[in-house]
Order: structure tokens, then C-alpha cells, then sequence
């Protein structure tokens, strides 16, 4: 056997260390690694070796150099002579079970674990090749320390263990059971020695029916199984099995290992349900419902078929939680959603999407005729909350599923645009999505990015309805609207701008910004009248709850020169009813510096007499819509009348809304109304024209 190393691994003729030409990276690699490294060519001869292969088999790197791998095994694991050494694919990996063994300088065996893999190198031209390269791994230790565990188990059987242990032979019968196990079973180690470890496994999870294979298979690995109580309950448990070996390495038995994971199983299934439910309704939420519905749009492509988004939004829901409070609004919600549980069949899936708004996933659209007609009597029947008798309506936008689309998000979303036009349309209703409809959707993004634009160009402006006193004929105020001129869209009413700047959150400065307006023009109007005006400015709930609003009333006031007690801010019901906020304090705050406050739109909302003699309010503005329905010819108009009459017990002025016809200011007169606003009047009109509709000249 010839002493010169092979010049492929960087040693040249006589180099006492092949390494030694090693990159410095590699040559530490190759070092620092804690099994023995011994390269082999197809003859058997030792090529390379590192340190850890010195300490193993005893002998200096340079006498290793000139041995073959023959030499460093015991005689019965040699190859017979001319058979070639190389990587076996089947066998890269050899364990102690094969009674490997290393041979040592001094004769005696080490028991090891090799693992061997070709070498391919630039170069191997010269027919030597088939190189091998074998990663040796002493077992001593190893060896050593499970003797002393199973000398151990054998002497105390892991009595102090919280776990359940139980040693069986090789066949698999049960040898030993320790306390942990005697609890978990439910059984006395008396019962279960000598019986078949499968007894206690639940045969729904076993791998095999007989013992001895069924614990082969899971030996040197943990898994999920269940566990058979005494009472025929079965316990869900992580179950690790281990060998145990005689020491001569003969298979003696086996250790199986396990506890209780019940708790955790509950913890993952409700972090899960966390995750996939929304806590309230119990429902699924949005994050389970685009799943589910990825998975239905799939399937739903492979088998031809047709499916149904419904995205349902409950119609002035908005006006339970701002005059009944949120709890009652949550209320609500639950009860639809409970309905909605009811109505729905097994294989739908019903979710909620986010705030009053609700998704139905329908597999198959053939059953829609049969069920729409159904599931909006389930959704407006009336319901009692909390001792509200509520009616509920909806308004339900549809996509159908390949045709519209095969994204989650975006059948989502053709849905949800579908669900406005129904609002758009008069509410509780169906409409399918059109693509035409995305038109309008974009019209309402454009409308909010012309309206940012017209807050900046200041092609607002600030129209004046007069609000006159019904016993003297007298105008005594103003009501301030705000009007837009687009040099793009034209006249703009704010029946399109106001939700826009309500939605995007603009109408706190469209807000702030029609006051100033309105009281610059009101002090300028009033000085050239010669006489007090009053302001009427309407406040959205979005004002009210700004943080810093009533700073900003305040120092528009004394900025403008108007006076507090001329100032009157409208609010709506909703406003009082919503406990979230510091109502009372922000009214009281308020009135103590003489502003005033009025409700506009009253007798549509929620309120009760309860709620208004808790805030501070100065006035109650009639809704147009009862106005409007006013026939004195035909007698009393009872729900005026109840509103004049319980207004002035409890201390304040009514205004009427709408009046346009003589005969109504006549009626609202005689029934103690104290102030009128209307066509009769005025209608609204710009601030040169103000003082002429005030009684100026």
C-alpha cells in the first residue's frame, strides 16, 4: 500500500498530513467535528483522517495514513480481499444494532455508529475513484448511560414520574406500570402486567393490531395517540416509545412513555377558535370565511357548478346603537346572527364580516328561489331586546361564484358593492352584482377625492335657512347648511357629499369649517340688522366625539365675535344615546359658556323621556316628515302635539321642520309651537341675500 497521499485532498508527495494544503475553513470543519472522519479509496485505503479519528482507534495520523479501513475493524467485520469498499445507498446509515465496532490500536473493540456517502471530487480521473467518505460515531457513552437508566427503572420503576410509564417485553405484554400510569388508566398495575400494551392503546389510532409490531413501529418517535381508561373512556395523550436493549444489544423490550394532553388539545381548539370566530356571535369570522370560501370557489370550478355570496347589512342599524346604546345594538347582532344560524343549511357557511354586516356562503345556487323569500322573513320579523321591541330590515348584495369571480376577496367585494345599491334602491332587498355597478362604486371614491380637493379650493359655501318665531311673524335665527358648487360636478347636493364626509372621516373639518363660516356671516349680518341673530349649526356625531371639539367651538366664537348664547348646535338623538361617550359632560361644558343645544330630526330615533331630561337641552326640532303629513282638516296631529306638549313641561322651545303650506304654521300655532322653518319662509339663501330674509334692507 502505498504512503503517499492522494494530491486530490492538497497534500503533495510525502506530506505526512493530506489536510495541510486544506483550505483553512475546511481543515477547521473538518476538525472541529465531533465524529471520526476516515476517507477510504475503492481499495480500502485510508486517505484522510482527522483528530477525533486519532482519539478513536488510538493510533497517530500518520500511521492511520499508511492503513487500510480492513485494519481498523475487527477481523469478523472485514471485506473479504478484492472486494471493492464503497457507499452502499441503501445502507448510508449503519447503527449500533448491526454490532458495528470500531478496532483499536490497543485490540479492544469500541462499539460505533457509521455513516457512509460517496465523495465526488474534481479530478478523479485516474480510475481510483469511488471514494468514501465515513462519519464514525463512538457509542461508548451512549451505551454506558442507557445501561444505567434501565439499571435505574428496573430498581424504582419511576415511581416519582408524573407521567405514565409502562416496560413491556419484547411481545409486547406489559411488565411494569408505574403510579402515573395506574392514573391515567383509571387501572392498578396488578391489572395491567401481563397484559398486551394494545389493551391499552385505542384501536382507532393504532398502527397494527399486534403488540409487538405496533410498538416497533413507534419506537425512537412521539405521537398523538388515545389511551383506554378502565371506564371505556379514551385519553388523548403524546406517547414516546424507546427501546430497551439487553447488553450484549439484543432487543429486550420496550419503554412507553406518555401523559395527558387533554388541557392542551382545549387551549389549541380554543386559540383556534379564537382565531376563526368572532367572539360575540360565535360566528365565523372574516379570516375562516375567505378560506372557506377559496376552498367552495375551487371546488365549485371542478365540478361545474355554481355557488352564492350574500353580504348582508343590517338597514339603519346605526340608529339602535346611537339612541338604544351599543350593549343593545350587540344585542341585536347576536339575535340576527342566531336567526341566521337557523335559516342556513348544514353545508353553508354563515359568518360575520364585521361590524352589522353578515356573508352567507351558498354552494349551490339552484336552491336561491326556495330560500331568499325565507330568509327575509327570518331577518325582519320583530324581536324584543332588552325591552325594545325592535323591527329589522336588510339589505342583501349577491355575487355568484366562478361567474364573478374565482378570488375570495374579490367575490367579497362585488358582493358588497351589490348590498349598496340595494341601500341605494330603497334597502331591504336583493340585488346581484353588475359590473355596472363598479362604476358607481367608483363615482362615491371619486366624489370623496373631489370633496378633499373642494375643502382645499374652497368651493364650499354656507347657505341660511331663517328659522322664524310663530307668534310674531319675526325672523329670529338662522339654520347654516353647507352647499357645494364643483367647477368640475357642478352643483353638488348635500344629500351626495354629507354620507361621503361622514364615511371618510372629512366631515370633522367640513365641520369645523362651515362654523367659522357661519358665524363670521352671521355677526356681519346681524350688525348691519341692527339686532341679535341666533345660529343654527348642525353637528355630526363624529364632531361630538373629536377629541378637542368644544376647544374649537369655543375659540371660533371668540375668534368671530359672536356671541355663546347666539351660537345653537343641532345634534341628533343617536348622539345622547351613546354611553361610550361623555355625553353629559361634553353638553354641560357647553351650555355652562351659553351655547345652546337642540335635537334635530326628533320623533324618528329612539329617545325617551328618560334620556332627554338627563342632558341639558334647550330644543326640540320636529322632523320634517310629521310636518309634512299634517292635514288639519282632518283633525289633530297627535304626535305633534305629544311632542309640544312634553317639550314645554320640561322646559324647552319646539321648532317645525318642512312647513311649507299656511295652514301648517296656522295648525303648529294654535298648538303652542314656538318656531317655524321652510319654504313658507325661505328656502336657504346665500349670505347677501340673508339680510333681506331677516326683515333688512
Amino acid at each position: 500500500m502505498p504512503d503517499v497521499p492522494d494530491d486530490r485532498f492538497g497534500g503533495g508527495a510525502g506530506s505526512a498530513d493530506p489536510t495541510a494544503d486544506t483550505p483553512a475553513q475546511l481543515r477547521a470543519v473538518i476538525e472541529a467535528t465531533p465524529d471520526a472522519l476516515v476517507v477510504i479509496d475503492g481499495d480500502g485505503r485510508v486517505r484522510l483522517v482527522n483528530r477525533e479519528a486519532e482519539r478513536l482507534f488510538g493510533h497517530p495520523r500518520a500511521r492511520l495514513l499508511t492503513m487500510s479501513a480492513n485494519d481498523l475493524l475487527p477481523e469478523r467485520l472485514r471485506l473479504p480481499a478484492g472486494r471493492r469498499w464503497r457507499a452502499n445507498p441503501t445502507r448510508r446509515r449503519l447503527g449500533e444494532a448491526d454490532g458495528l465496532a470500531a478496532l483499536r490500536s490497543d485490540g479492544a473493540e469500541v462499539p460505533i455508529e457509521i455513516a457512509v456517502s460517496e465523495l465526488e471530487l474534481d479530478g478523479d480521473a485516474d480510475g481510483g475513484g469511488e471514494l468514501v467518505l465515513a462519519a464514525v460515531r463512538d457509542l461508548t457513552s451512549r451505551i454506558a448511560a442507557r445501561t444505567r437508566a434501565e439499571s435505574e427503572l428496573r430498581r424504582s420503576m419511576l415511581d416519582s414520574i408524573p407521567f405514565s410509564v409502562l416496560a413491556t417485553d419484547r411481545d409486547g405484554l406489559i411488565v411494569a406500570a408505574n403510579p402515573g400510569a395506574e392514573a391515567l388508566l383509571g387501572r392498578a398495575a396488578a391489572t395491567l402486567v401481563g397484559r398486551s400494551i394494545t389493551e391499552v392503546h385505542d384501536p382507532a389510532g393504532a398502527d397494527a393490531a399486534d403488540a409487538s409490531a405496533l410498538l416497533a413501529a413507534r419506537a425512537g418517535c412521539e405521537r398523538e395517540t388515545g389511551y383506554v381508561r378502565a371506564d371505556g373512556a379514551v385519553v388523548p395523550v403524546s406517547e414516546g416509545v424507546s427501546e430497551l436493549r439487553n447488553q450484549d444489544g439484543s432487543l429486550r423490550g420496550y419503554l412507553a412513555v406518555a401523559h395527558d394532553i387533554t388541557a392542551r388539545l382545549q387551549a389549541q381548539a380554543a386559540v383556534h377558535r379564537m382565531t376563526t370566530h368572532d367572539p360575540m356571535t360565535n360566528l365565523p369570522n372574516r379570516t375562516l370565511l375567505e378560506q372557506y370560501l377559496a376552498q367552495s370557489v375551487a371546488e365549485a370550478v371542478a365540478n361545474g357548478r355554481t355557488g352564492v355570496v350574500l353580504l348582508l347589512d343590517l338597514d339603519h342599524f346605526k340608529n339602535v346603537n346611537d339612541s338604544l346604546g351599543h350593549h343593545v345594538g350587540d344585542l341585536v347582532l347576536a339575535e340576527v346572527a342566531e336567526r341566521l344560524r337557523r335559516w342556513a343549511d348544514d353545508e353553508d357557511l354563515v359568518a360575520r364580516f364585521g361590524g352589522d354586516e353578515f356573508v352567507i356562503v351558498i354552494n349551490d345556487a339552484r336552491v336561491m328561489p326556495s330560500v331568499e323569500s325565507n330568509l327575509f322573513d327570518q331577518l325582519t320579523m320583530a324581536m324584543t331586546v332588552h325591552g325594545h321591541d325592535l323591527a329589522t330590515s336588510v339589505s342583501i348584495g349577491g355575487a355568484l361564484f366562478p361567474r364573478h369571480g374565482t378570488d375570495a376577496a374579490e367575490l367579497i367585494q362585488h358582493a358588497d358593492t351589490a348590498m349598496y345599491a340595494a341601500k341605494s334602491a330603497g334597502r331591504n332587498q336583493l340585488q346581484w352584482f353588475e359590473h355596472g355597478m363598479r362604476v358607481q362604486t367608483n363615482e362615491r371614491m371619486s366624489l370623496a377625492s373631489a370633496l378633499r380637493q373642494a375643502l382645499r379650493e374652497e368651493e364650499l359655501s354656507v347657505a341660511y335657512q331663517p328659522q322664524v318665531e310663530l307668534d310674531t311673524g319675526v325672523t329670529i335665527g338662522f339654520e347654516a347648511l353647507a352647499r357645494w358648487e364643483s367647477r368640475t360636478l357642478g352643483t353638488v347636493g348635500p344629500e351626495r357629499f354629507i354620507p361621503v364626509a361622514e364615511d371618510t372621516g372629512m366631515i370633522v373639518d367640513l365641520g369645523a369649517w362651515v362654523l367659522e363660516r357661519a358665524c363670521e356671516d352671521i355677526a356681519r349680518i346681524q350688525a348691519e340688522l341692527g339686532r341679535p341673530l341666533r345660529l343654527g349649526v348642525n353637528v355630526s356625531p363624529r364632531q361630538f366625539r373629536s377629541r378637542g371639539w368644544v376647544d374649537t367651538v369655543l375659540s371660533t366664537l371668540e375668534r368671530t365675535g359672536l356671541q355663546p348664547s347666539q351660537l345653537e348646535l343641532e345634534i341628533t338623538e343617536g348622539v345622547l344615546m351613546d354611553e361610550r361617550w361623555q355625553v353629559i359632560d361634553t353638553l354641560r361644558a357647553l351650555r355652562d359658556r351659553g351655547v345652546s343645544i337642540a335635537i334635530d330630526d326628533f320623533g324618528l330615533g329612539y329617545s325617551s323621556l328618560a334620556y332627554l331630561t338627563r342632558f341639558p337641552i334647550d330644543k326640540l326640532k320636529i322632523d320634517r316628515a310629521f310636518v309634512r303629513e299634517l292635514e288639519p282638516d282632518e283633525g289633530r296631529a297627535p304626535i305633534i302635539d305629544a311632542i309640544v306638549v312634553m317639550a314645554h313641561a320640561l322646559g324647552m322651545r319646539v321648532v317645525a321642520e318642512g312647513v311649507e303650506k299656511p295652514e301648517q304654521a296656522t295648525y303648529l300655532r294654535n298648538r303652542g309651537c314656538d318656531e317655524a322653518q321652510g319654504f313658507l319662509y325661505s328656502a336657504a339663501v346665500e349670505p347677501q341675500h340673508a339680510l333681506r330674509a331677516a326683515g333688512g334692507a
